[in-house]
């Protein structure tokens, strides 16, 4: 099983970009994915998730400029991340929650991690 998350990149403020995140290995159609980030010093924070049904959930300060989606015909997470901010500066990680959890915003509920991606915004 492996989340591989992808689309990283250096920008300026007030740019666009759009992670994926492939998973492989099993489905997770079922599961609860979700997007945290880690910035230099910080611990790792939700930043966004979404439900077997599609429903989403995001901490207030990407409310309006992130947008997480998913294709499970292709097993496939997605960020799309607009109007960046250099505070949004961070590596990014997708993670696949286990069953039987509702707390979407504790990443100790989520089992299946990939690597991070590096967001760089400057200002």
């Amino acid at each position: 099983v492996q989340l591989q998350a992808s689309g990283g990149g250096l920008v300026q403020s007030g740019d666009s970009l759009r992670l994926s995140c492939e998973a492989s290995g099993r489905s997770f159609s079922t599961n609860t994915m979700g997007w945290f980030r880690q910035a230099p010093g910080k611990e790792r924070e939700f930043v966004a998730a979404i439900s077997s049904g599609a429903r989403t959930y995001y901490i207030d300060s990407v409310k309006g400029r992130f947008t997480i989606s998913r294709d499970n015909a292709k097993n496939m997470v997605y960020l799309r991340m607009n109007s960046l901010k250099p505070e949004d500066t961070a590596d990014y990680y997708c993670a696949g929650q286990a069953y039987g959890y509702s707390d979407y915003e504790s990443a100790a509920t989520y089992i299946y991690w990939g690597q991070g991606t590096l967001v760089t915004v400057s200002s």
